[in-house]
């Protein structure tokens, strides 16, 4: 099992989580970017960039994603098919995507694309807060624990 990160959306502040989380456990972390990333020295970070463009990062993602795979996206079409592929998806706000709210989430995206695209200003996703820092690293400390054992 490893972690991969969609990393060019990731906030520093989950990153970070992720970077101590690799470290304590000594799970593989691999962050995807289409920018170079700082990435602390440990045997257990690498990051990979790839070219600019729409959704390389995803495609890379997705095609090395194995079963048990943990893939940290905002991105629910990502999401989507990382779960397809028998893999787990965790957002930055601590939620996790699975086969029961997945297609949910897919129409709520493209209801949404469809304002957006019809001029229908629907503002953007509200600022990350703490609570959902800390939702995420105990979803993520609760996800490593049972996987890992540690």
């Amino acid at each position: 099992m490893q972690i991969w990160v969609d990393a060019d959306a990731c906030p520093n502040v989950i990153k970070e989580i992720l970077f101590r989380a690799a470290d304590r456990v000594g799970v593989r972390l691999v962050l995807v970017a289409n920018q170079t990333l700082r990435i602390p020295p440990s045997p257990y970070i690498k990051a990979i960039r790839v070219r600019a463009g729409f959704d390389v990062a995803d495609n890379k993602i997705t095609q090395h994603v194995n079963w048990g795979d943990l893939v940290i996206t905002a991105d629910i079409p990502l999401a989507a098919e990382v779960i397809e592929r028998g893999g787990y998806a965790l957002n930055p706000r601590g939620d996790f995507y699975t086969r029961d709210n997945i297609r949910e989430r897919l129409a709520m995206r493209n209801f949404m694309e469809e304002l957006r695209s019809s001029g229908v200003d629907i503002g953007g996703p509200s600022s990350l807060t703490q609570r959902d820092r800390q939702a995420f690293a105990n979803q993520l400390d609760r996800f490593l624990t049972k996987t890992t054992g540690v």
